[in-house]
């Protein structure tokens, strides 16, 4: 990609990101970031050539070595001299595994955290309910309304349930999942999933904002409807590829888009908003007091990092109970009185 074809909205000051006060560049490329390979090594050792420094981690370690070539792909960033010049880039994910081949202190964190979140997966793999305990606790940590949380959680498995029949029925991973989503969205609320986005000014490439969390508990309700009632279609209607899948899209998209419009003839409000959860709600005060206390006595009790999140779920699950318990006492006194 050169820099004419970059998209308007990747303004220059969004190239650059500061990490541990230092500037990594990176570009917009195949819908994801890619960052500066250099950049991001420089800032976890101690050498006066990252150049000659990453060809010592590629000779230490012959896998990363041979797969270079599909980690790294060469991008055109801003160059000290001012001008554009081709700069190995990986995204995120190549990005980690670089990490892990670099024997620096500074990167031991980035290792354990990379270790703990391998473990955790294996973890739900193995248990898929603490995937879903996971999203939830993450959710609420970003002040997401209870009753949401839980419509949202919903959504991904009727999600899933979808893409895995989708996946059977031969249609494609990428390209043709997008536009079978497309299509249901399309639908269902009149406008595209792009158009959702811009609607509740969502920021795709600064902040890649999933447009589902930020529906409303109506778009979720109805997104819910138009992908289960997609799926049932399909099977209904045993859609084999692409061309009847999408047949299938559209058809289950109109039983939620019919759906919609009804609701909206009834109650004169439009389903479609421009809500968003850029600025979750925020907390009370109650809530605040509560979530300070867990995190204060996990750290009194786990004064090793790694003991903390396991011990945070314990004191959080103490004061659940306790809260529930005190709750009880002042009805039943109040039913006394």
């Amino acid at each position: 990609m050169s820099k004419k074809t970059l998209p308007p909205e990747v303004r220059a000051e969004d190239r650059i990101v500061i990490f541990q006060e230092k500037a990594i560049r990176r570009v917009w490329h195949n819908e994801q970031w890619w960052f500066a390979v250099a950049d991001v090594v420089e800032t976890l050792v101690d050498s006066a050539d990252v150049r000659q420094y990453i060809k010592k981690i590629r000779s230490r370690d012959p896998m990363l070595d041979v797969n270079w070539g599909t980690i790294c792909t060469p991008l055109p960033l801003l160059a000290p001299d001012g001008k554009m010049r081709a700069t190995n880039c990986a995204n995120t994910e190549g990005i980690f595994r670089i990490i892990q081949s670099i024997p620096s202190p500074r990167a031991e964190p980035f290792k354990r955290w990379l270790a703990k979140v391998g473990y955790e997966r294996v973890q739900e793999i193995e248990n898929p309910e603490l995937a879903s305990a996971r999203a939830r606790e993450l959710y609420q940590s970003k002040g997401y309304p209870k009753a949401w949380i839980e419509k949202r959680l919903r959504s991904i498995a009727i999600r899933g349930e979808l893409t895995d029949e989708w996946k059977m029925r031969g249609v494609q991973e990428g390209k043709e999942y997008s536009i079978l989503t497309a299509e249901i969205a399309k639908a269902t609320f009149g406008i595209t999933p792009t158009e959702h986005q811009k609607l509740k000014r969502l920021d795709r490439i600064k902040t890649g904002n999933n447009l589902r969390d930020h529906m409303t508990d109506l778009e979720l309700i109805f997104t819910m409807l138009g992908e289960a009632g997609t799926t049932e279609i399909a099977r209904k209607k045993n859609a084999q590829g692409f061309i009847n899948n999408r047949t299938a899209a559209r058809e289950g998209g109109t039983v939620a888009g019919n759906a919609r419009k009804a609701l909206e003839a009834k109650s004169g409000a439009s389903v479609v908003s421009k809500k968003n959860y850029l600025n979750p709600p925020a907390a009370t005060s109650a809530e605040i007091a509560v979530t300070a206390f867990i995190e204060t006595q996990a750290e009194a009790l786990a004064p090793v990092p790694v003991d903390k999140p396991g011990t945070r779920k314990r004191v959080a699950v103490k004061v659940k109970k306790t809260v529930q318990a005190l709750q009880g006492k002042k009805k039943g006194r109040g039913k006394q009185s």
